[in-house]
């Protein structure tokens, strides 16, 4: 439910930091966010003013079907992908060289690439991601944590876990939690880690227990899907798992996204990371 009063007030805090009033911002021209007749187009209506806040702290801007006139740039949400076993160090370097042409947010690989990619990525600003326990959730919690503490001395700077998926089937939610957390506190500072749940696997009401038990555990993300599953990412699942832990938390969609309209798609419904080793051809859609 949209709370009126605290949209409100995060505008007002920002422009008292910047000794302005909602009268005097840019584009704001005095009106209220609460009473805004078409919510979800800050971008649009108020480009400077949305600038502004985003300069001031905020790391997400959501806007709504119809935006007008914002850059539609998806690259700075994808993990550019390669997660095959047989993927060899030449397609390693196209993956690094075509990230770096694109500025996507990350490379995504398996740990043995990590120390690669961190030196070949060295100062331009796309980080490394790399899996832990992948693709099946089954290594056993230390084994995991192990494994997340040498990926990061490797270089990664972003993890994605894959769960126990049949542990939290069987009820065991604590395990489960606890499994998250310990991969979360051997990545340390600075390090963001995603929770891949193999929503192909789940319920809606195991979904949703997975997604708490990240949230709890401290997990920077929630995300769908290895890509090695039956199947990938879906819109209701994302959006089930955006509803479930809120706005604070990221939500990656991975799996089965091949175009720029799946992308989309996806974040509408609520996606702030997009997985895909088809990126190149995505943002390269008119």
């Amino acid at each position: 439910m949209r709370d009126e009063g605290s949209i409100d007030r995060i505008v007002e805090k920002v422009l008292a930091r910047l000794g302005r009033s909602a009268s005097d911002a840019p584009n704001l021209d005095g009106r209220s966010c609460a009473s805004c007749a078409v919510p979800g187009q800050c971008a649009s209506l108020c480009p400077e003013t949305t600038a502004t806040i985003v300069r001031e702290g905020a790391n997400r801007v959501s806007s709504a079907l119809g935006a007008g006139s914002v850059p539609k740039d998806l690259a700075p949400l994808i993990d550019h992908t390669i997660l095959r076993a047989n993927a060899a160090r030449a397609e390693i370097e196209t993956l690094v060289d075509e990230a770096k042409r694109f500025r996507f947010a990350s490379v995504c690989v398996n740990p043995c690439w990590a120390r690669l990619c961190r030196d070949a990525l060295e100062g331009t600003g796309v980080l490394v991601c790399t899996v832990v326990g992948f693709p099946l959730g089954a290594n056993a919690p230390l084994t995991k944590a192990f494994e997340t503490r040498r990926a990061c001395f490797d270089g990664a700077e972003e993890i994605d876990m894959v769960i126990n998926v049949g542990a939290l089937k069987s009820g065991e939610d604590a395990f489960v939690e606890k499994e998250i957390r310990g991969v979360v506190e051997s990545a340390g500072a600075g390090v963001t880690v995603k929770v891949i749940l193999e929503t192909a696997y789940l319920d809606n009401d195991e979904k949703v227990r997975a997604c708490r038990a990240a949230l709890r555990a401290r997990a920077a993300f929630v995300k769908t899907s290895t890509g090695f599953g039956p199947s990938g990412a879906t819109v209701e699942d994302v959006r089930l798992m955006r509803e479930t832990v809120g706005p604070k938390m990221g939500v990656k969609a991975a799996g089965g996204i091949r175009s720029r309209s799946d992308a989309e798609e996806m974040i509408r419904a609520g996606a702030s990371r997009i997985g895909a080793s088809a990126s190149v051809a995505i943002v390269k859609e008119e």
